[in-house]
C-alpha cells in the first residue's frame, strides 16, 4: 500500500517512516493510519530500528478532525481498534521505534509518540489533549500507553483542563527521554536508532516485547520471565560472540563519555 501522506527511506539499516501531510500538519487520516500499520508491519528483513519523524514545523496535531463524524456505538469501537492495531505494530513489531518530536506532539499524536520507545523532542515541542474539551476520548491507545509515561494524574489533568505542556516540562513528566535544540530532534533520533541497530537483534526483541510485559507481572513472574529471557537470549550465537569479544579484549569497556 502506497499513500502520499507517509514516507519510506532506509539508510544504514535503519527505516526512516516520515508523515508527509505538513501542510495539515500531520493529521492522521484513517487512510495514514492504515500506510502506517502496512509499513511497520513489511518493514524489510535488513531493518534493524526505525525513526518515526514529520513532515514540517510539527510532528502530529493528532486526528484529521475532517474525518471525525457521528458513529454509533459499534463503529466507534471498530475505529478505535484499527487504531489500537496499527500503534500495536509500532511498540510490538519488528525493530525499536525512535520518534524525533517536534512542534505539535497532541492528541493521537501523543498517542503516537507514546507507541515508540525511545522519544526525542526539541525545544518547540508542546503535548496536549484536548479531547475532554471536544466531547471524545482518547481512542488510539492513549489510556494505556500514555499513563505508563506519565502517570494517570498527569493525564486526568491535561484531560480536564486543557493543560498545555511546553519542551522543558514535557521532558521533565517523561513524555521524551531527550531534549535537543530547534531542528535537532531528527539528528539526535537517527544517531541513537544507527547505535541501537548495532544491538543483537534478540536483546533488542526482548526489551522490546519481554520488558514491558515483566514490568506488569507480579514479581514472583516477573523473576521467572527474567530468567527465560535472559537464558534465550544469551545462547544466541551472536551474544556469545560478544561476550567471548568482551572476554578476550576486544569488546568496548563502558565509561563515564
Amino acid at each position: 500500500m502506497t499513500n502520499p501522506d507517509l514516507q519510506l527511506d532506509i539508510r544504514d539499516d535503519v527505516a526512516i517512516v516520515r508523515l508527509t501531510r505538513g501542510a495539515k500538519r500531520n493529521a492522521l487520516s484513517d487512510s495514514l493510519i492504515l500506510a502506517l500499520r502496512n509499513t511497520f508491519e513489511t518493514l524489510p528483513s535488513t531493518v534493524r530500528a526505525a525513526v518515526l519523524d514529520g513532515e514540517g514545523p510539527h510532528f502530529c496535531a493528532g486526528l484529521d478532525l475532517s474525518e471525525l463524524k457521528e458513529r454509533d456505538a459499534g463503529q466507534g469501537m471498530q475505529h478505535s481498534r484499527l487504531w489500537h492495531g496499527a500503534l500495536d505494530l509500532i511498540q510490538h513489531g519488528p525493530v525499536p521505534v525512535i520518534a524525533a518530536l517536534h512542534g505539535a506532539v497532541v492528541g493521537g499524536g501523543l498517542e503516537l509518540a507514546s507507541a515508540c520507545h525511545i522519544r526525542v523532542a526539541d525545544r518547540s515541542t508542546f503535548y496536549a489533549l484536548p479531547e475532554g474539551s471536544r466531547g471524545i476520548f482518547v481512542g488510539g491507545g492513549g489510556s494505556v500507553r500514555i499513563p505508563k509515561l506519565i502517570g494517570v494524574a498527569r493525564m486526568t489533568d491535561m484531560m480536564m483542563t486543557g493543560r498545555v505542556y511546553n519542551a522543558e516540562d514535557g521532558e521533565r513528566a517523561n513524555f521524551a527521554q531527550y531534549l535537543v535544540d530547534e531542528g535537532a530532534a531528527f539528528d539526535k533520533a537517527f544517531e541513537l536508532a544507527k547505535r541501537v541497530a548495532t544491538n543483537a537483534p534478540l536483546t533488542n526483541y526482548a526489551l522490546m516485547h519481554a520488558l514491558p510485559r515483566i514490568a506488569e507481572q507480579s514479581a514472583d513472574h516477573g523473576f521467572f520471565t527474567e530468567a527465560l529471557m535472559s537464558g534465550i537470549v544469551q545462547n544466541a550465537p551472536e551474544a556469545k560472540a560478544r561476550v567471548r569479544d568482551f572476554l578476550e579484549g576486544r569488546g568496548a569497556k563502558v565509561s563515564k563519555e
